[in-house]
């Protein structure tokens, strides 16, 4: 594999082997046939719900490839979700290739939309966060990033692709903050509230927790606290997947 700052090649392919992910030492002007470095599954560190999807993947092509072109959509659209969740895990210190059967070409695959190119130019410098901020203030999303502001943990600016359990859990904890800032506001009651601050903060890490583990190590992820609780409820903590930082 090439060595120092460049990204590392992969090429995502199935062809009866025991793993489908192939590496190359050719660089960024790799040829298909460059890829002759078998890739174990398991040393990505790919979440191991991936790393199943992709053996079974690939062990479910025919020896002899597929003669019903609906069985080859199916394999094929198949790949690509492997494929795409790959390249999300990795990010951008590796450059992703799906090799796609029907059109017998691969294809590059962006690790922050999942968006194919054809080549690797096409694309550019994917216009994604690398480190995201998980912070609770009145009115604001839950999420922001340098250079994007805040933003909807659902929303095509950070192309997350958080669970929706985890969205729906960000969206609670921050209609909550607004909930206890008016309440707050209207009672003008010192200490009234803290209770309820000290739970939204500590509410707040194990979802910047959450987030961390579901971005994996190819983003950082910063717990800030909470802007409207106070000098006790600012922080700042960092993982990268599951690594503190």
């Amino acid at each position: 594999m090439s060595t120092g700052h460049e990204p590392r090649h992969l090429l995502v392919r199935a062809l009866g082997a025991p793993s489908p992910l192939y590496g190359t030492d050719a660089g960024p002007l790799a040829e298909v046939a460059d890829f002759t470095q078998s890739v174990p599954v398991d040393s990505l560190g790919l979440p191991d719900e991936s790393a199943r999807e992709l053996l079974s993947w690939s062990q479910t092509r025919p020896p002899g490839g597929f003669t019903a072109r609906p069985a080859l959509r199916k394999h094929v659209e198949r790949g690509l979700e492997a494929a795409q969740a790959v390249a999300r895990h990795l990010g951008p210190a590796w450059v992703v290739r799906y090799w796609d059967e029907r059109q017998d070409r691969a294809k590059f695959v962006c690790w922050g939309c999942g968006r194919l190119d054809w080549a690797l130019e096409e694309h550019g410098e994917p216009p994604h966060p690398l480190h995201i901020v998980v912070e609770g203030e009145f009115k604001w999303y839950p999420l922001r990033a340098e250079g994007f502001g805040d933003f909807a943990p659902d929303g095509p600016v950070g192309s997350l692709h958080l669970s929706e359990e985890l969205v729906a859990d960000l969206y609670a904890w921050a209609k909550n903050i607004d909930t206890t800032v008016n309440l707050d506001l209207r009672d003008r009651k010192d200490g009234k509230y803290d209770d309820e601050w000290e739970r939204l903060f500590h509410a707040g890490t194990e979802l910047a927790r959450r987030v961390a583990h579901e971005l994996g190590p190819a983003r950082k992820v910063t717990y800030k606290g909470l802007a409207n609780g106070g000098p006790d409820a600012m922080t700042s903590v960092t993982w990268q997947g599951d690594r503190d930082v």
